[in-house]
């Protein structure tokens, strides 16, 4: 019944919420004499915290409309290219010149780990310049009827390799954080069918390959509690009368309460400093604050047994790095990728995939040749900041799409161009 008293508890303070928002607008209406006193913005401020900390944040979009090739900028519109009931593919495409030189195509699969897959907006834009971009666009799990059927870890996996069939040969894929266990495992399936699809790279950014080395808070949950805790406690049915009404699902907002707490004390000096930013009528700061929790406050749900299943499978019995780890009735054999070139991606201060999880995904995958393998640590950022931010602009992103290029086929194929030395010619 949590999930339904929860439901409840939104709508019934949906009226105080309406109310604290007309009121607001009228302590910060420039034709009422309070908007220009101290006390006017202060009851302002307090009604606004009021107002966002009470509202349902829905699904953020991507807002790209644009970005700037080296010729100049061109205009940008998404496209759905592929469709399941739990994900939509979804193409960044560019109105690029005629004359432009192909670019690759990247594949980035975002987690399915509670946030939306705007979380990797700035990794979009980012990439868009160099690149054609595919994100895997996951849905909120209570809003797919349970007619759909079920989704669980061995689907997911499912899903990736249909997605790589779809947009075909010399696709390489970039994982975030929680998809690169389904990732490496698509690969190590679709290499030992033999499959002509296989990617061409494989990037893996800040992944929980092994959560044995260098254990977080996160790991160290789950391993303190048997998996039935978990279903017991953190799994409940969506409510009536949403459109995924009886399915068992991780909800978005437990989800949510579990990430604030880890940092529960920065959220709250947050709070404080947008009041303070608000009667100050600092606008900038304020809104930068509006523009990350709108989008770190936008959750969704996921279905219960593709939560289960990975934690049991990622984070309790270590089954990728032991070996031990099944799709569908078949082994995952990391040991068969031998033409998938790879390339691992951590960040020095994670503290949810720590230091060496992701890098393990080195050792699993012995028959990858040394020259099409690399690791990579970027110093002083955490978890988002592997995807995001300033420096993965100018120091991961570069490294990432040298290393595609690199590995693209094409380029793989060419022998070494010839040197010309004072003689003749030289390789």
């Amino acid at each position: 019944m949590f999930y339904q008293m929860y439901e409840l508890n939104h709508a019934a303070i949906a009226p105080m919420r309406v109310y604290a928002d007309a009121m607001r607008m009228t302590f910060e209406n420039p034709v009422n004499p309070l908007s220009h006193t101290h006390l006017g913005r202060s009851l302002a401020a307090g009604l606004e915290v009021f107002e966002r900390t009470t509202r349902r944040y829905a699904k953020p979009e991507f807002g790209l409309d644009q970005t700037k090739l080296v010729t100049g900028p061109v205009s940008v519109r998404e496209k759905t290219v592929w469709s399941r009931p739990f994900c939509n593919l979804v193409h960044f495409e560019r109105a690029l010149p005629a004359n432009h030189r192909p670019d690759p195509k990247i594949l980035l699969v975002a987690p399915m780990s509670g946030h939306y897959a705007t979380l990797l907006r700035g990794t979009v834009e980012t990439l868009l310049p160099s690149a054609e971009v595919y994100v895997t666009d996951w849905t909120d799990a209570r809003i797919v009827p349970v007619s759909e059927g079920r989704f669980d870890l061995d689907d997911y996996i499912d899903y990736i390799i249909s997605m790589l069939h779809a947009l075909g040969p010399d696709t390489h894929v970039i994982a975030v954080c929680q998809p690169s266990v389904p990732v490496l495992a698509a690969v190590a399936v679709m290499e030992e069918n033999g499959d002509k699809f296989v990617p061409s790279t494989m990037t893996l950014m800040g992944g929980p390959i092994d959560t044995r080395i260098s254990p977080t808070g996160v790991n160290e949950l789950a391993q303190a509690k048997p998996i039935e805790w978990f279903e017991d406690n953190v799994t409940m049915q969506v409510p009536w009368p949403l459109p995924g009404f009886s399915r068992q699902v991780y909800p978005g907002f437990l989800q949510l309460s579990g990430f604030m707490t880890m940092n529960l004390d920065r959220h709250m000096i947050a709070q404080k400093d947008f009041f303070v930013h608000l009667v100050k009528d600092d606008g900038d700061s304020a809104e930068r604050h509006r523009e990350f929790y709108d989008e770190y406050l936008a959750v969704m749900d996921m279905t219960a047994e593709f939560y289960l299943q990975t934690v049991d499978t990622v984070f309790i019995k270590h089954s990728l790095p032991k070996g031990e780890m099944m799709h569908r009735d078949r082994k995952v054999d990391t040991a068969a990728i031998r033409n998938v070139a790879l390339l691992t991606v951590e960040g020095e201060n994670d503290d949810i995939s720590g230091l060496g999880q992701t890098k393990a995904a080195q050792t699993i995958c012995p028959n990858i040749p040394d020259a099409m393998r690399h690791h990579y640590v970027q110093p002083k950022v955490g978890h988002y900041g592997v995807f995001n931010g300033s420096r993965f602009r100018s120091e991961i992103a570069p490294r990432i799409l040298d290393f595609v290029r690199t590995h693209a086929l094409d380029n793989r194929a060419k022998p070494a161009a010839p040197r010309l030395v004072k003689g003749g010619l030289s390789n």
